[in-house]
């Protein structure tokens, strides 16, 4: 016999309606999508029937890569997928949904959808795992000999005491905050990955390989600090110390700096700047140095001025040739720039 499905998922999405090739059989509807993400604890899939289902005759649903799975009653008519087997973190995994049920002596699926989905990690493993590398500001103590096995009991505890307050508020385990993603673009830029500051399935299987290896993070760990009070300064943490302070330019009020803490994101030795002024006109400056941009087009760079310490670039953090080829090296892919009154 042949039943009448629909699917019930996590994530809205249309599945154009179709048909058996036996104009008999009653139309098959689907609004079926993967769920939005692979975990032990969501639903993988919801199915519902016109008729009464029994979650025991449903066969299994096919995932690749293999992942088990077991089928579980929700109502008399609705059946969900769970999975039941281990859930690789941060991977791509690709689930058939089916979209009919035929049963003999067994049942088996038919018509089916294939749909992309990924489970997500645990981020306060990914913490873990930073923090024992000596990629973050924090460090981690644990009694566990291998954290590449998986979540360990332990502590955080700062490394660098002597940070300033507005970026150690700004650390929280176990969440996406700017400090985390700071350091896997840390993490990913080492390693030549694509520096996105998520967690991918590369970038996790490379930081379990990196847990295992105890490859410690070789650079220090750097910070930048620029505050907007006259006079306007930019300050280098290296390891939690005040290593070098310098005066410094930001925005003017038609094109401020934004503040907030930023990761830098790219870099240059020598770059050409184009751009729009508030009046209307285009500036094209050549052969700027050593420049850190850190948001959108905000970066810290040498710029020529008769002075520093008040505002009076586009949005950028102009400094003196000398401050902005020190501080360069010291501002990696991943570094921390927080900007504020």
């Amino acid at each position: 016999m042949r039943r009448l499905l629909s699917f019930l998922v996590l994530t809205t999405g249309l599945v154009a309606a179709s048909s058996p090739a036996n104009a008999s059989a009653t139309a098959i509807i689907l609004h079926a999508s993967s769920a939005p993400l692979v975990a032990r604890n969501l639903p993988l899939v919801r199915v519902s029937a016109a008729s009464p289902l029994s979650a025991q005759q449903l066969p299994a649903l096919n995932i690749h890569p293999r992942l088990r799975t077991t089928w579980r009653q929700v109502g008399p008519h609705e059946v969900d997928a769970y999975a039941t087997g281990r859930v690789s973190p941060a991977t791509a995994y690709v689930v058939s949904v089916p979209g009919t049920l035929s049963c003999t002596t067994s049942c088996v699926f038919g018509n089916l959808h294939a749909h992309d989905t990924t489970s997500g990690v645990d981020l306060t493993w990914a913490d873990q795992l930073l923090a024992a590398l000596n990629y973050l500001p924090v460090s981690f103590s644990t009694p566990a000999t291998d954290l590449a096995k998986g979540v360990g009991p332990g502590s955080f505890t700062w490394r660098f005491p002597n940070l300033p307050a507005r970026l150690m508020a700004q650390w929280q385990v176990g969440t996406d905050n700017v400090i985390v993603r700071g350091a896997l673009m840390a993490f990913q830029d080492q390693r030549s990955l694509p520096t996105t500051g998520a967690i991918t399935a590369a970038t996790w299987s490379a930081l379990l390989q990196a847990a295992a290896a105890n490859a410690q993070d070789p650079a220090t760990y750097d910070y930048v600090d620029v505050t907007m009070q006259l006079p306007e300064t930019t300050t280098l943490y290296v390891n939690g110390v005040a290593t070098f302070h310098t005066l410094a330019n930001t925005g003017i009020a038609q094109a401020p700096t934004s503040t907030g803490t930023y990761p830098v994101y790219l870099r240059f030795q020598s770059t050409t700047m184009r751009g729009t002024n508030p009046d209307g006109s285009t500036y094209n400056d050549a052969n700027i140095q050593w420049v850190s941009y850190f948001n959108g087009g905000d970066g810290l760079h040498e710029f020529p001025r008769a002075t520093y310490g008040w505002p009076q670039s586009l949005g950028c953090v102009e400094m003196p040739m000398a401050a902005a080829k020190y501080i360069w090296p010291f501002t990696p892919i991943g570094t921390l720039v927080t900007v504020h009154a």
